[in-house]
């Protein structure tokens, strides 16, 4: 018998069944999603059958299946047992027990036959069994590695082949890596605009797929028999690295030989159809959301229930499980045909309410079934053309691009009626690119005929010259991104068609931006044309620079970015070269792993450009690229902006900022915004503004009064455009011209607005309007080794509702005619406004994986809720006579919660026949019984060291806030269980039950508020509303001469920085070097003098100096409020039941002789002294100061600002200083944490401190401008340690990626008064690269006299 094993081994005969036999095997299927981790719950069912085989004739077979019977399973793995589903087994069991047919040749399953009766998805079950018997067994080879075709796709598959001479049998093993297939059986929705990002999965994936199959293989008189077979599959998927931990999806299957009858499998009296292959076959997965389980017995009749449903409960507030209804509302319109949704339609068009919901839900069903409906109702007149725009946007982007769509589409774009609308023809031309844009994704292989009629349209339109349907028909091939539409396009690139010089600038623009997606396909073809037209220098700049964008997301090599760099170098146009360098340049910092081999290759191609380029300033163009991505999580962000100016224009030519993300494998370009200025630049530029030998001001004078003058501005050129991009698709695109401009400047003035608006108002507004929204439908179904499909999905929705009502009473009464009414009586009006509005907002989403067909569901679900109302009432007056505006808000109802957001994840399972038998229990257990199953499993344990877990309790937190004088509190309670006591990962954190709730409650103790009040008063009348006397302290206290003498000092210092002559300067200078020489530290003040300041000043004129000094100190030092009545006032208060006084009021001085404005805060509460006061004073043209003070009377706290103007040496400058007394302990506390990092941030910037003595209440910024294109900055900040350090930094600022510090460092000597003195001076150069982080430094010493003033403080 040995010998018939190891003939066997060596030459395996395949599995073969006798004609005359029936095998009978016991079948168990199992499938099980959840995490690994034992002690949570899982979703799931099973099947358990005895399966019959007997063969028909040489090649084929029946099987039947006896007695089966279904479980579910929702409960705490392995704890909780199997439950029967007795009803769904009774209800499918004609079914499964119904034969079908199969051929079976050589181990290998052919054709599948059944009757009509049998269901898709019985017969995948079916399938599952003919999946096992699935067997590409070669004689010659025990090893090997083939390409196996299976329920799942064609997918790698090795075979190992072994024997067992004691037991007498042979082992297969058969291991199918799910993630490597020629073609794989799966289907996605919400994926078509993504891209694979292959390199972001090279070591790290979210989805990882295999399945093991072990048989054992006994001899048998016809051949070989299978014993037993056992197959486990895992499906692995996280949003984050897999390596953080996975929730899976495990099947299992066994088929146990058990004996052999003589009974023959009967077929039934019914014609066997061919049914397909071994692959699995979809039913209606796509149609059925995996969120709920609906039987649809009278589509019309639910889905009417449902519509009143949602139109009922979404008035006031809208209804907490609004999003779900909303989602069954879909879901049952997916099931319904066209007659179906016209007689809705008949019976509810007519009702604003129905007819809304209607509208917002018929483009997410995503059938082409509603995409007929939508073009019919709009050719008949029944859609207004805003509800047919947004209906077919959003339905062409959620349908199925099929080519019956497709078509569909293309005989909508070319309708009579749609043609005659430019901007609807458009919207649908861009959605007939995104419909073959999406169809080829799903079919790789798409014919390029798809695209003939726009080919035929671009070939027409050139021929024509018609430059808007060009646009239009390089945008739709953009958008399509199919490879045969680039020989088309390169028709129309400048250089390589001498037909396309002629062309607009513009075009030429929107050809080089038509081969962006097409880049992505095919990169290799892109590259070469990019790179040609980038070099080209007898193109125009910006054709150039649009091409180098192309080129790099096309993804060059190292060999192209380096053949850029080298032309790079004998550039002539600086735009150009500064463009493609900052691109460069920028792409060496991404990190984002698609991008890569790009990052390397811009790291080699800059060492090849010259430093110099830093130095190009931001006039010239430029890109900038940054992005961020974490490994770990496998998340990521990007973004990257285009500046394209031009040496000939004012404004720039064109500007481009884009947002990419990337999760969990994938990525997508989520925004794209463009906006070009081609045709108003040509028009500024024939303007005075264009004249280059005027300053600044004078140019943006004359370019607004060239705005201003647009009826000058030609007819046929545009002015402007833009374009928005969602998704990689260009979904809406405009062209701004003089008609655009008219028709803007002719429409309703502003004052017609307003005269309509107070019309509208008195008359009353009511209104009730909701907003339901399917925000994302991402789905992946894929088949299991059971036949059952997985599914991993992502739904979110949102309503919102508003109940708002207005009312307004008018006095006088607004004239019938409303017309005639002039500005002088609008002013005599006073307008008395009353409004409540009552908006909410309920949001639900859902992340499931597991089992959804429409029998039965078992899954893990993840499900997040928010929840928020906001009510409101106010009453406003506004009596512009007398210039009294009030705001009340009054007491409304509260909700019990005014914000709730809820995360649960669950296992949940239901089946069609008991719809409301649902099962759900949380995937984190609560603490008792997850520190038992644990505590059990730890006493199972094979592993003695394994320590078991005992979960913490749930975090439960109450925070709240009272807020004064309105006696109410607000409160946030928290609640959060997960499973982070398991694992330290992300997965585990967020797994379990997570709430906040916001709740508003009323404070019990203490009278009510009737009322909170907010006025304004403009004008004389201001000191009548103040509720509270104001008063401050004068000159006789101590405070008050403390400020005199505070104020004193400022003005002396400026009196004391009149410029004087070099003569005396130079003496002072020579004198002060001898006194001063014992010293070892000094405080450095700058020398600023005014703009315009005399160079010479009287010695003789000291008296008149502190004369004027000692008045501007008496006239700054007066409360205004005792001089002058306020300016406005605002009271801002509560008003109780005992009509107390509770809030605030500010009052706002200005006194026009002495410049000077003061602003007091006051509590209007008795006995609380609390004030804020805010003193502005311009001391001069070129000086001003201000005072912070705040606390009892003003008196606790301090700050004090002073800015001047006036020059540096010989260059303009400008000062800051900011001085303070005394801090609140908050403030000082924060400031002392975050003086910590100053030093180690500047050192990373290049500066270098130096420590000397410094004031440590006070800080100092000096900026200073050599010229145009540099900046001096000089710093002084405080230390909070005990040595003081001084920054004194001159900076010099390239505008490009590259910055220069030229850093002085002075060290004096002081003396113990304030004089000038010589000091020497230490020049340091640094250059800092941000591509490699390294610094240059070469430095110069040298003795350099410099006048400058000294003081100290002892």
């Amino acid at each position: 018998m040995r010998a018939v094993v190891l003939a066997l081994t060596v030459a395996l005969v395949v599995p073969e069944f006798a004609p005359d036999k029936t095998y009978v095997y016991n079948y168990e299927a199992l499938l099980l999603g959840g995490l690994p981790q034992e002690g949570l719950a899982r979703a799931g069912i099973k099947l358990n059958s005895k399966v019959h085989l007997s063969a028909i004739n040489e090649n084929t077979f029946l099987m039947k299946l006896m007695d089966p019977l279904i479980h579910e399973y929702a409960g705490i793995w392995p704890k909780d047992p199997f439950v029967p589903a007795t009803k769904l087994t009774s209800a499918l069991a004609a079914q499964l027990q119904i034969p079908i047919k199969f051929e079976y040749a050589n181990g290998v399953v052919g054709k599948v036959f059944a009757p009509a009766g049998v269901s898709p998805t019985v017969l995948n079950l079916h399938r599952g069994i003919l999946n096992i018997l699935q067997l590409n067994l070669k004689k010659t080879q025990n090893i090997y590695e083939l390409q196996e075709d299976g329920a799942q796709g064609v997918c790698r598959t090795h075979y190992v082949i072994s024997e067992d001479p004691k037991a007498n049998h042979i082992t297969v093993t058969k291991s199918k890596d799910l993630s490597h297939c020629q073609e794989r059986i799966m289907k996605d929705v919400g994926l078509a605009y993504t891209e694979r990002c292959a390199e972001c999965t090279e070591r790290i994936k979210s989805l990882i797929e295999t399945a093991t199959y072990n048989y054992i293989m006994k001899p048998a008189s016809a051949g070989v028999l299978i014993a037993e077979a056992t197959v486990q599959e895992v499906h692995q998927f996280s949003p984050f690295n897999e390596i953080h931990g996975a929730a899976q999806m495990e099947a299992k299957q066994t088929l146990a030989f058990v004996e052999i009858e003589k009974t023959p499998v009967v077929p039934i009296n019914a014609d066997y159809l061919a049914r397909g292959s071994l692959q699995y076959e979809f039913a209606t997965e796509i149609l059925q959301t995996p969120i709920h389980l609906m039987k649809i017995s009278d589509a019309p009749a639910q889905i009417i229930e449902v519509l009143k449903h949602l139109v009922e409960n979404n008035v006031d507030m809208v209804h907490e499980d609004a999003p779900l209804k909303f989602v069954q509302l879909i879901q049952l319109l997916r099931f319904s045909t066209m007659e179906n949704i016209e007689a809705i339609w008949a019976q509810f068009k007519d009702k604003p309410a129905y007819r809304r919901w209607l509208l917002d839900a018929l483009p997410s069903v995503g059938t082409p079934v509603i995409v007929k409906f939508i073009k019919e109702k709009f050719l008949a007149g029944e859609l207004t053309l805003p509800e047919f725009i947004q209906a077919l946007v959003v339905a062409l982007q959620m349908v199925t691009a099929d080519l019956d769509t497709i078509q569909l589409t293309a005989s909508l774009a070319m309708h009579e009626k749609i043609a005659k609308i430019p901007a609807l023809r458009e919207v649908v031309m861009l959605g007939y690119g995104s419909m073959i844009a999406k169809h080829c994704v799903a079919v790789p292989t798409c014919s390029a005929e798809l695209l003939g009629p726009i080919h035929e349209i671009a070939a027409e339109a050139t021929s024509k010259n018609n430059i808007p349907e060009i646009t239009l028909a390089l945008k739709v091939l953009g958008n399509a991104g199919h490879p045969a539409s680039l020989k088309p396009i390169m028709k129309l690139l400048p250089g390589l068609r001498t037909a396309a010089t002629s062309l607009p600038l513009s075009v030429q623009v929107d050809a080089i931006l038509a081969m962006r997606n097409i880049a992505k396909k095919e990169p290799k073809l892109v590259q070469p044309v990019a790179l040609q037209l980038v070099l080209d220098r007898a193109l125009h700049p910006e054709v150039r620079m649009v091409a180098c964008i192309v080129l790099f997301e096309a993804k060059p090599s190292v060999a192209l970015v380096s053949s850029l760099a080298g032309a790079l170098k004998t550039e002539t146009n600086m735009h150009v070269v500064s463009f493609a360098y900052s691109h460069i340049k920028s792409l060496t910092r991404i990190t984002a792993p698609d991008m890569a081999a790009v990052a390397g290759a811009a790291n080699v191609a800059i060492k090849l450009m010259s430093r110099k380029l830093d130095r190009l300033s931001f006039r010239f163009s430029r890109a900038l690229q940054w992005d961020f991505y974490h490994t770990p999580l496998m998340v990521g962000a990007a973004g990257s902006a285009y500046m394209i100016n031009d040496a000939a224009t004012i404004l720039p030519r064109a500007v481009v900022a884009k947002t990419r993300a990337y999760l969990a494998g994938a990525a997508a370009d989520v925004l794209e915004i463009g906006l070009r200025t081609e045709g108003i630049q040509e028009a500024l530029l024939k303007s005075p503004a264009a004249d280059e030998s005027v300053d600044r001001i004078t140019k943006i004078k004359r370019t607004l009064r060239a705005l201003t003058n647009w009826k000058d501005l030609p007819n046929n050129q545009p002015l402007a455009s833009a374009y928005i991009k969602l998704l990689g698709q260009e979904v809406a695109f405009v062209k701004i011209d003089k008609t655009i401009i008219e028709e803007l400047a002719t429409g309703p003035k502003p004052r017609q607005l307003l005269k309509a608006a107070l019309k509208a108002l008195q008359e009353g507004i009511a209104l009730q309007y909701a907003k339901p929204l399917l925000a994302a439908e991402v789905r992946r179904i894929l088949p299991t080794a059971v036949g059952v499909p997985m599914e991993l999905s992502l739904y979110t929705a949102a309503v919102a509702a508003a109940r708002v009502n207005v009312q307004a009473t008018i006095t006088p009464p607004l004239p019938e005619e409303i017309e005639t009414m002039t500005l002088e009586q609008l002013k005599k009006t006073d307008v008395q406004l009353q409004a409540e509005a009552r908006p909410s907002i309920a949001l639900q989403t859902f992340a499931v994986m597991g089992v959804n067909t429409a029998l039965i569901q078992a899954a893990v679900m993840a499900r997040g809720k928010i929840r928020t109302i906001t009510p409101g009432k106010v009453t406003a007056r506004a009596d512009i006579l007398k210039g009294n505006y009030k705001v009340e808000a009054l007491p409304v109802e509260v909700p019990e919660h005014i914000a709730a957001m809820s995360f649960e994840t669950l296992a949940v399972v239901r089946n069609i026949e008991e719809p409301t038998a649902e099962r759900t229990v949380p995937l984190v257990p609560e603490l008792a019984v997850l520190v038992i199953i644990l505590d059990f499993s730890f006493q199972s344990s094979e592993n003695p060291d394994e320590v078991p877990v005992r979960a913490p309790a749930p975090f439960d937190k109450t925070l709240c806030l009272a807020v004064p004088y309105i006696e109410i509190k607000g409160c946030v309670e928290l609640h959060s269980h997960n499973a982070a006591f398991i694992r330290n990962a992300p997965l585990f954190y967020i797994i379990g039950q997570h709430s906040a709730r916001t709740v508003v409650l009323a404070v019990a103790e203490g009278p009510a508020v009737e009322r909170l009040e907010l006025e304004v008063q403009v004008g004389p009348r201001a000191a009548e509303r103040l509720l509270k006397q104001i008063s401050l302290i004068d000159e006789e206290t101590p405070e008050g001469k403390a400020f005199l003498l505070k104020l004193r000092e400022i003005l002396e210092t400026e009196d004391k920085n009149r410029p004087v002559s070099s003569e005396s300067s130079s003496s002072r200078s020579s004198s002060s070097s001898s006194s001063s020489s014992s010293m070892s530290s000094s405080r450095v003040t700058k020398y600023l003098a005014p703009h315009g300041a005399s160079k010479k000043v009287s010695s003789g004129s000291s008296a008149s100096s502190f004369q004027r000094i000692q008045k501007q100190v008496n006239q700054l030092a007066k409360f205004l409020g005792n001089a002058v009545p306020p300016v406005f006032a605002v009271i801002a208060r509560a008003v109780r039941v005992d009509h107390k006084l509770l809030g605030y009021q500010l009052a706002a001085y200005f006194d026009k002789p002495t410049a000077r404005v003061q602003l007091v805060v006051t509590s209007i509460a008795e006995n609380d002294n609390q004030k804020i006061c805010m003193d502005g004073a311009l001391l001069s043209k070129h000086k001003v100061t201000a005072k912070l003070a705040w606390g009892p009377e003003c008196q606790q706290y301090a700050v004090t600002a002073k800015a001047e103007a006036g020059v540096l040496g010989e260059f303009p400058a400008a000062r800051l200083e900011l001085e303070w007394e005394r801090l609140p302990i908050t403030v000082t506390t924060y400031a002392k944490k975050l003086s910590k990092h100053i030093p180690m941030a500047a050192f990373q910037a290049g500066f270098r401190l130096e420590r000397v003595m410094n004031s440590e209440k006070e800080i100092e910024l000096t900026a200073a401008l050599p010229n145009q294109r540099s900046l001096n900055v000089i710093a002084r900040i405080p230390e909070v340690k005990q040595k003081r350090a001084t920054l004194t930094v001159f900076l010099k600022l390239y505008p490009s990626n590259t910055v220069v510090f030229f850093i002085m460092l002075w060290r004096c000597l002081y003396t113990t008064s304030t004089l000038p003195c010589s000091c020497g001076c230490t020049v340091s150069y640094y250059h800092w690269s941000y591509s490699n982080r390294t610094i240059d430094r070469s430095t110069e010493s040298s003795s350099v006299r410099h006048n400058i003033e000294v003081s100290v403080h002892h």
